[in-house]
């Protein structure tokens, strides 16, 4: 052991990687999580997913990246959601903003 240096380990010193270095260690260490849901739940959303060349995980994945990045919630939670516009206020809107 005298004499030896010792080789950085993979995932070591974040602050001194590269982008591609810290890509690669986040693809490696991860974590298998796993969660109870709604079967048809999860195949809608599936169905979904697959539509935008997905896999359930990557979308869980890109969910997570979301929190991280905003540091909240990627959306708002309400217990008093906007109500949503009829067909015709949808039409309205749309001539009032494009004629």
């Amino acid at each position: 052991m005298g004499g030896m240096k010792s080789k950085r380990l993979p995932c070591q010193h974040r602050l001194q990687m590269s982008i591609f270095e810290s890509i690669f260690c986040s693809w490696r260490a991860s974590t298998l999580f796993r969660a109870r849901v709604p079967s048809d739940r999860l195949k809608r959303a599936e169905k979904i997913f697959s539509r935008l060349g997905m896999k359930t995980s990557d979308a869980f994945n890109i969910f997570l990246a979301q929190v991280e990045l905003r540091n909240d919630m990627p959306f708002s939670i309400t217990t008093s959601p906007e109500r949503m516009l009829t067909t015709s206020q949808q039409g309205k809107q749309w001539k009032d903003a494009f004629g």
